[in-house]
């Protein structure tokens, strides 16, 4: 089996087969199971180099995990003595025995986002362990996205772990009153983990689109599942489809990163788009208006290629409403942007200069533009600053082409 194979099946079935065997034998024993899967992977490797791929790998995967855990229980004594009495207690006795059928497994992955996004871990290593245990990332990877090390990563990782156990978190929906509060952290690590792709600092591309995808697919399970399907649900799956459908555009290769307005919109994804507007449609029912809906409704205008008026008057709208629901100085960044293009230079200037975003690169290629034709030294100055600031060799080359054009 290729090892591109192996890997995708490993980061489609890894976070499966941990979660069920989590949702069995506890969170404490989360380590354990994270071990037991790896160690099926190791086997399936070494047996598949051999005999071949089976006809159903994930059915064969299963098997060995299900042989490989009850083996580790009982050899340790850790199944009688302490795992049994539990269970007896917590499951009325219902059996033991591991349930991979694919709604439990469903059930077990939505139970273990639950648990994972719970607020007694640090939203920094919510997102590690959603890398790793919801989406079968390797630490290595974790570490790229991150910009970080192994050694790190690791140790950011046992003490979540260490958190849940400590704070006995289970894995299981929140209550009927706490389900919507739980959901905002839910939806907000998703959101960053999308994030984390889209501006990635990182110069691997494949990897950007791997974290862009998995937030998605994390998404879609939330939105199918009827007490998380909700409008803000449904708004955050749009902002990503949209987002996602010019990501081919944007970044054509690792070192070329392509503008918004310089993109082709014939690489655009118009399934992803007419995938983004099914799901905006889906949030407008209800009466909450989230950031979710209002960055997806911007999203969704930045669909349509061509400028005019009323495109930049309603992103303009739109972030005006946007820095009154959730301010940030990225928001208040963009809202000066689409000042610029509604309204022109002289309108957006005297707004961008009072940001004073001092170590924001993205704030002084804005000013480098709204200085164009109108004081082209403090342009160029704007520009080179940004050039310092910038993280990927994609984002130094664009700037360095605003430089030589100034």
């Amino acid at each position: 089996m290729e090892s591109e194979s192996l890997k995708r099946l490993f980061q489609q079935e890894f976070s499966r087969m941990v979660a069920v065997i989590s949702k069995l034998y506890g969170l404490q024993h989360i380590e354990t199971a994270e071990d037991l899967v790896s160690e099926t992977f190791l086997q399936a490797a070494e047996t598949w180099g051999m005999k071949g791929v089976p006809g159903n790998p994930a059915a064969w995967l299963y098997a060995v995990a299900k042989q490989k855990t009850l083996h580790f229980f009982r050899r340790n004594k850790i199944f009688e003595e302490k795992v049994i009495p539990q269970l007896s207690l917590e499951i009325n006795g219902k059996s033991e025995e591991l349930n991979f059928s694919q709604q439990n497994i469903k059930d077990s992955q939505l139970q273990m986002i639950f648990a994972i996004c719970n607020p007694v871990v640090a939203s920094e290593a919510q997102i590690g362990l959603a890398l790793r245990i919801l989406c079968g990332f390797g630490i290595d990877e974790i570490a790229e996205a991150f910009l970080s090390n192994k050694e790190t990563i690791n140790k950011r990782l046992f003490r979540a772990k260490e958190k849940l156990r400590d704070e006995q978190v289970r894995m299981e929906f929140p209550p009927e009153n706490e389900i919507d509060k739980r959901l905002d952290n839910v939806l907000h690590i998703v959101y960053l983990l999308f994030n984390e792709g889209y501006y990635s600092k990182t110069n691997n591309q494949v990897l950007q689109k791997e974290l862009c995808l998995e937030a998605m697919r994390l998404g879609l399970m939330l939105t199918e599942y009827e007490k998380t399907g909700q409008p803000k649900t449904n708004a955050l799956m749009a902002l990503m489809c949209f987002h996602a459908s010019r990501f081919s555009a944007r970044q054509i290769s690792e070192n070329a990163m392509v503008l918004y307005e310089q993109q082709d919109d014939e690489l655009w994804d118009t399934a992803l788009i007419d995938q983004g507007m099914y799901f905006l449609n889906l949030s407008a029912r209800g009466d909450e208006l989230s950031s979710y809906h209002l960055e997806a409704r911007i999203a969704s205008w930045h669909c349509i290629k061509e400028d005019s008026p009323e495109k930049w008057d309603n992103i303009l709208s739109l972030y005006d409403q946007l820095l009154q629901v959730n301010y940030s100085p990225s928001v208040a960044l963009n809202r000066t942007f689409a000042l610029y293009k509604a309204n022109g230079r002289q309108a957006a200037l005297a707004e961008a200069e009072n940001l004073k975003l001092e170590n924001n690169h993205f704030y002084f290629v804005l000013l480098g533009e709204l200085y164009k034709t109108i004081d082209n030294e403090k342009a160029k100055s704007s520009f080179q600053r940004a050039y310092a600031l910038a993280g990927t060799r994609a984002e130094k080359e664009i700037i360095q082409r605003k430089i030589f054009m100034v």
